[in-house]
């Protein structure tokens, strides 16, 4: 190589087939990293999900509480949804019925 710009060009040429090999490298490293914290947090939070929930269990029966499932689903006794729906409308009705006394009360 006795031509300096044929031998510039090759320096060049290699230099940055160099330099995208450690990027490249770099790249891989970095995104190797972010999926292993993201499967450690996600590892974390699933068992602090665990946690809670067994010791929710634990408390509801020490309690003789309502037996919550291991996801959080709460198995109790039959309740009878009209009755409660029914009450429901019924204190409604009476608050309606004070609120209605309070706002001609005060109207004056």
């Amino acid at each position: 190589m006795s031509d300096p710009l044929l031998q510039a060009f090759f320096v060049g040429r290699a230099a940055a087939e160099v330099l995208t090999e450690r990027l490249e490298f770099a790249i891989t490293d970095a995104l190797s990293e972010l999926g292993k914290w993201d499967a450690e947090t996600r590892e974390q939070l699933r068992q602090f999900t665990d946690e809670v929930l067994e010791r929710a269990n634990r408390a509801a029966d020490a309690a003789g509480a309502t037996q919550t499932t291991s996801y959080g689903e709460t198995r109790s006794a039959p309740v009878d949804l009209q009755a409660t729906i029914d009450e429901l409308r019924a204190e409604i009705a009476t608050l309606r019925t004070e609120l209605q006394r309070y706002r001609s009360g005060n109207s004056l």
